[in-house]
């Protein structure tokens, strides 16, 4: 079963709000088997809507509608779907009844204006809104079923869960989607795609394809397949997983299973620690408090997290964490000995079982020949050793920044692990 997702509103358009609805139905349509084959943001234009609603009735099953059911003029969707369908608005007493208690329940009267919330296409099928005065509307026209709904995510989401999902799931027998993404750190895509490119290539014999989704300093590859059986589904892509990690096992660090929270690296790391009852401490020069900011925005990092220093001028490495002075005028902050002794000296100090730390050029000025923009120094240490590992990512401040927390909760992730796999590929 194939469906399209139409956003309704110049909001969209003009980047005034994210599109945060199309996002959700896709995932719920996904885990139930549906498959999403367009999406669209419209305009609120009566052509506009006409012709969009035209173009999804040629290539979908269902239409998911959201956006423009409110009181005000600039709402048209409900009139536009009435003329697309010749049918007559009518006021619905189930839905009329329901505004006024809403309204009631506030100590609030009924506007005429509020109560053009209760006209609906004479014949359509009513979706109740729990949550909200404007009505859902489902319709069918030839042999495409049309579902509008209110813009508001809290209300479109109860009519969704609620009434929704659960019909086009009794009406229909439906297949399985399945996701499955391998998470990868220390690789850029096109130096990935190149490894894997014999194991790729007969991915297509399984009925599998293969999706790369790039991000600063990761790259995720979503596995995908449908079927009749998800057991059999869920082997055969397990099967071609464990294929690869005979290719990339020192690349990867976790999996995602799609419609489950996705598993970060500092959530991934926070555990390990958790299990053995350690802790970390961070001396982050170029990354400026950010790994510190990923740990503490998990809930009981405290547990694991002892603190950080953010020490950005030498005087400050050298008073707070000891750093000797003779490192930077022989070596420069922005190297193996400075992030070494950084990463130390931290961990003792705070009287953790790890430290990190980092030094680099984020960019965008600062660079020089001998250690351009880009060129970062991170080490991680524990009682036994330190290791320090140099990167060169780009010229972007906030990618760069982004990379080298990954590269940092990543080693961090192998020290912890005893993992003596290479990780110092230059991005």
């Amino acid at each position: 079963m194939r469906a399209e997702i139409l956003t309704i509103g110049d909001e969209i358009l003009i980047g005034q709000i994210a599109n945060t609805n199309s996002i959700w139905i896709a995932r719920e349509l996904n885990l139930m088997g549906v498959k999403v084959v367009h999406m669209a943001s419209v305009s609120d234009d009566k052509t506009a809507i006409t012709k969009a609603f035209s173009d999804a009735e040629q290539r979908a099953d269902l239409v998911f509608i959201t956006g423009g059911l409110g009181p005000t003029k600039d709402d048209i969707t409900k009139k536009t779907i009435a003329e697309y369908f010749n049918l007559i608005l009518e006021i619905d007493e189930a839905v009329l009844a329901h505004v006024k208690s809403f309204f009631t329940k506030r100590g609030r009267e009924l506007s005429e204006i509020n109560r053009q919330q209760a006209l609906v296409p004479r014949g359509c099928t009513v979706i109740h809104n729990q949550n909200g005065t404007a009505p859902g509307m489902w319709l069918k026209k030839n042999n495409t079923v049309f579902i509008s709904m209110p813009g508001v995510p809290y209300e479109m989401k109860g009519m969704m869960s609620d009434i929704i999902l659960p019909k086009i799931k009794s009406e229909n027998k439906l297949p399985f989607i399945y996701h499955k993404t391998v998470l990868t750190q220390g690789i850029g895509e096109s130096a990935l795609a190149e490894l894997i490119e014999t194991w790729e290539d007969k991915l297509i014999e399984k009925n599998i394809k293969l999706a790369y989704l790039p991000q600063p300093g990761v790259v995720r590859l979503r596995l995908s397949t449908h079927g009749t059986d998800l057991n059999k589904l869920e082997e055969t892509v397990d099967n071609a997983i464990a294929h690869l990690t005979t290719i990339i096992s020192k690349y990867i660090y976790g999996f995602e299973i799609y419609g489950e929270e996705p598993p970060t690296l500092q959530k991934i790391v926070s555990e390990l620690l958790r299990e053995q009852k350690q802790s970390i401490a961070l001396a982050e020069s170029c990354t400026g408090g950010f790994i510190a900011s990923l740990f503490t925005a998990i809930a009981g990092s405290s547990d694991i997290f002892k603190g950080a220093i953010v020490p950005y001028h030498n005087n400050i490495k050298h008073d707070l964490l000891n750093v000797d002075n003779t490192v930077f005028e022989k070596y420069g902050a922005v190297s193996k000995e400075c992030v070494t002794q950084m990463a130390e000296n931290i961990r003792k100090k705070m009287g953790s079982d790890y430290g990190i730390a980092t030094s680099g050029v984020a960019g965008p000025a600062g660079g020089t020949a001998e250690k351009p923009v880009g060129t970062v120094w991170v080490a991680v240490s524990c009682s036994e050793k330190t290791i320090a590992l140099k990167f060169t990512f780009g010229d972007d401040r906030g990618r760069n920044i982004q990379m080298t927390a990954n590269a940092a909760l990543n080693m961090l992730r192998k020290l912890i692990l005893k993992d003596n796999s290479d990780s110092s590929l230059i991005l």
